[in-house]
């Protein structure tokens, strides 16, 4: 991996407003951009995802001056305000936290699938800042992979996705924080978590206060998700994987298994692959390793990945969002 140089940056720019599609770096996972005001562009990423028009996407800034551009400021509700959202900027961005909020009419309805609402965040990531500031246009982006797979964390995991189809990709080297940003909802009286992640709830609600849980899913298309990453299945590799909430867990004794275990284990020797997030149980460590230890295993040849799961505090609950999903496939 080598920093991009100010020519590829350029060009990628370049293609970016000319509808194209680039592969880029962020400090959650790879996204795959597109100009976020060029609807025929974005109808190229649910293209190659092969992703549903139901599943929104996160519009991506380079500063969180930009925001009026994509979001409609006035018609927040008087019980959230627009100091609470000051807060939260200059607290979180740039970071992996997405703010659900209600749509400027500039943004167009297929980023949204059609909601009153936009999910914008601005990346912690000097090459994807650094993109979206050449090609002068908010970036649409959704994680860099085949839709429902295991996200990208490397640009090789890219690559490897798309295959011969591959986009454009910028590698900015391993993803730092690894799971996707968390998703705040404050479009009603008070804020809604759709979805862990980079961001521990417990630092938002240190600005917020206390914040509703609303993880549900949907798979229908006449339902649209109100945030990414919100069907029942997603994040999952090819091989089954099941969850165990057992501290030691042990194989199933007629199927090659993996163990991913998000700390050290007395039953590791056991399994035909292992797969350690963190020697000494550090959340951070584990989630920033959760996607690249999924896809080694998936290419281990085993029949069935078993997974520990984290207690559901601080990033905890983020890797026990992913994992839940992975395993309902």
């Amino acid at each position: 991996m080598s920093d991009p140089s100010d020519a590829h940056i350029l060009a990628a720019a370049r293609l970016l407003r000319d509808g194209g599609l680039v592969a880029f770096p962020t400090e959650t996972v790879y996204g795959l951009g597109a100009n976020a005001l060029d609807p025929l562009a974005v109808a190229g990423i649910f293209e190659l995802k092969g992703r549903p028009r139901f599943d929104p996407l996160i519009v991506h800034l380079d500063t969180a001056d930009l925001l009026p551009t994509v979001a409609d400021l006035t018609a927040i509700p008087t019980a959230i305000g627009g100091e609470l959202i000051e807060k939260l900027v200059e607290r979180f961005w740039p970071g992996p936290l997405t703010l659900v909020l209600p749509k400027a009419d500039a943004v167009p309805g297929i980023v949204t699938s059609d909601l009153p609402t936009v999910a914008v965040r601005v990346p912690d990531h000097p090459i994807a800042r650094r993109l979206i500031r050449a090609a002068g246009v908010p970036v649409a982006a959704p994680s860099a992979n085949r839709f429902g797979r295991t996200s990208p964390t490397t640009a090789q995991h890219v690559a490897d996705s798309f295959a011969d189809q591959s986009p454009l990709i910028l590698d900015g080297g391993p993803c730092r924080v690894g799971v996707e940003s968390t998703v705040l909802s404050l479009i009603e009286s008070r804020p809604r978590l759709l979805r862990p992640g980079g961001v521990a709830v417990e630092e938002l609600e240190e600005i917020t206060g206390p914040i509703e849980r609303a993880l549900t899913s949907s798979e229908s298309e006449n339902t649209p998700a109100s945030s990414p990453g919100m069907l029942a299945s997603h994040y999952a590799p090819q091989t089954p994987l099941r969850l165990s909430d057992e501290a030691a867990p042990h194989p199933d004794s007629d199927r090659r298994c993996g163990l991913l275990a998000w700390r050290p284990t007395t039953t590791a020797g056991e399994f035909a692959a292992l797969e350690l997030l963190s020697s000494s149980g550090d959340l951070r460590e584990a989630a920033a390793n959760l996607f690249a230890a999924i896809r080694r295993l998936d290419q281990a040849g085993l029949d069935l990945i078993i997974a520990t799961t984290p207690p559901p505090h601080g990033l905890g609950l983020a890797i026990q969002d992913r994992l839940s999903r992975a395993a309902a496939r």
